[in-house]
């Protein structure tokens, strides 16, 4: 008889005096862990860890807890990191992440999961990880390896391989639809956040959203006056809203995402969320991306939301135009547009530093052109790794070999994409999903322009989200076609 079968029988056992016994004695192994923990790490740590506990628990019945563990984390707590030290600090994102790969193993073990799904995108995808532990390797004979660069590189190399998690755990409808509207669900959430917290710093008090928002120096987050962002960094600026994000640009990265996955929902014949909730959602996450007065996460939904628009949903212009309008003509959006328009004249201090970064990078880029210098550290003196431009941060890390590689990953998306219109028109249920996935896809590809989080060792949350994005959308793609014909697209293989 297996522990499972003899614990099953004493909980369910006729004789009452058993089932008792069993129970006192599990809440009694349940009180003296608790208490443990409340003496030797205080209350916090304490009902983090139980809470950690229940969680963990959760996850290993169901997958989606572990899905919604991460992205709740990457929306509402990306900088989060435990309180305590194992050789690194680790983050909310290692644990929620961790997990969720520990589950998808413990399913292939048990045999939960008889079989391997494989997409197109799968090889290239390998090919841009490859080449980037090659790089990682290659950039360590001129710069020493610390723990910090080798703990971030892992974080990002596994948020790279998420997306053959997706692919093999997100294979039906229902699942899909859930995960997905739980991102547009906590990225609202954050957007409500941010808006409630300018709004307080700038009407009523900003000590108290500076107290607010240093509490979470508890978990790593940064405290003090600095918490609260302006233009140039200058309090006699425009404010800008960060929500829970730290950086107004990262706020605005999430954002630019989730609305454009968000936005053809309203064109749905069936909606992931009520229209009459959906229509004020999609409202307060415009309201924050404009109070974030993130340039390249507007420009990104822009062209994304315009691209979706001329291909498929002729009757998204008009709002757009609106949009447009009401940005230009309103006295409260009129420091967003001067902050426009600076940039475009090159005429803000950010904007003259950008340049600068892109003339950094591209004597790097000469310099090392194949398989750039690594995560590490620039081997010369007179440059550096970091630009906001995420084509020209991983062609300083991985060369243009390795942006090539990313291009090509990005052309096997867009082509099956392409591809799969027809089909996708002819499947009302998924299509609306189908054109957001890949419209996010679009935008951040269309911020990346401007910033580098989708590819940055410092923001492993940004980069986690872009990969499951991909993931998704291709998890999309997948089961429209094998929806469309089951025969010909069952691209799976024997464990």
């Amino acid at each position: 008889m297996s522990s499972q079968d003899l614990l099953h029988r004493i909980f369910t056992s006729r004789h009452r005096w058993l089932t008792v016994l069993a129970t006192v004695a599990l809440c009694a192994a349940l009180a003296a862990a608790a208490g443990y923990l409340l003496a030797e790490f205080g209350p916090l740590i304490a009902g983090a860890g139980l809470a950690a506990l229940f969680l963990g628990l959760w996850m290993l019945r169901d997958i989606e807890v572990a899905y919604w563990a991460v992205i709740g984390v990457v929306c509402l707590l990306p900088f989060a990191s435990f309180p305590f030290n194992i050789g690194f600090t680790p983050t909310f994102l290692d644990a929620a992440l961790g997990a969720l790969f520990l589950v998808w193993a413990l399913q292939i073990a048990t045999g939960g999961q008889q079989e391997f799904a494989g997409t197109p995108l799968g090889l290239p995808v390998a090919v841009f990880a490859l080449l980037a532990v090659g790089s990682f390797v290659f950039g360590l004979a001129h710069a020493p390896l610390t723990s910090y660069v080798l703990r971030h590189f892992a974080e990002v190399l596994l948020s790279v391989t998420l997306l053959f998690l997706v692919v093999n755990t997100v294979r039906d409808v229902g699942r899909l639809q859930r995960v997905v509207r739980v991102l547009i669900l906590c990225a609202f959430a954050a957007a409500v956040l941010g808006v409630v917290l300018y709004v307080v710093a700038d009407q009523i008090s900003d000590d108290l959203v500076i107290r607010t928002l240093s509490a979470l120096g508890r978990l790593g987050y940064p405290a003090g006056p600095g918490v609260l962002r302006y233009i140039r960094d200058d309090p006699e600026l425009p404010m800008r809203a960060t929500s829970t994000s730290v950086d107004p640009n990262v706020l605005g990265s999430l954002l630019n995402l989730t609305l454009c996955i968000g936005v053809p929902q309203l064109f749905a014949q069936c909606s992931l969320i009520r229209r009459r909730h959906l229509v004020p959602i999609l409202g307060v996450m415009a309201l924050c991306l404009g109070l974030t007065m993130s340039r390249g996460s507007l420009v990104g939904v822009g062209a994304a939301l315009a691209v979706v628009a001329t291909l498929r949903y002729r009757k998204l212009w008009p709002l757009l135009l609106v949009a447009l309008v009401l940005m230009l003509v309103l006295p409260q959006t009129q420091d967003l547009v001067a902050h426009f328009v600076a940039g475009l004249r090159g005429e803000d201090l950010a904007t003259q530093m950008r340049f600068g970064e892109y003339k950094d990078a591209l004597i790097l880029i000469r310099r090392y052109p194949w398989l750039g210098v690594g995560f590490a550290g620039s081997p010369d003196i007179d440059t550096y790794i970091g630009v906001a431009n995420v084509y020209l941060l991983i062609a300083e890390e991985m060369g243009l070999v390795g942006l090539a590689s990313f291009i090509v990953v990005m052309t096997v998306l867009f082509a099956r994409f392409w591809r799969t219109r027809a089909l996708a028109a002819a499947d009302p249920e998924l299509e609306p999903l189908w054109w957001g996935l890949h419209a996010g896809i679009v935008g951040a590809l269309g911020g990346g322009i401007f910033d580098h989080y989708f590819f940055n060792l410092d923001f492993h949350h940004s980069v986690t989200l872009f990969w499951l994005v991909v993931g998704l959308a291709t998890a999309t793609t997948e089961l429209i076609r094998r929806r469309a014909r089951p025969d010909r697209f069952s691209e799976t293989c024997q464990v």
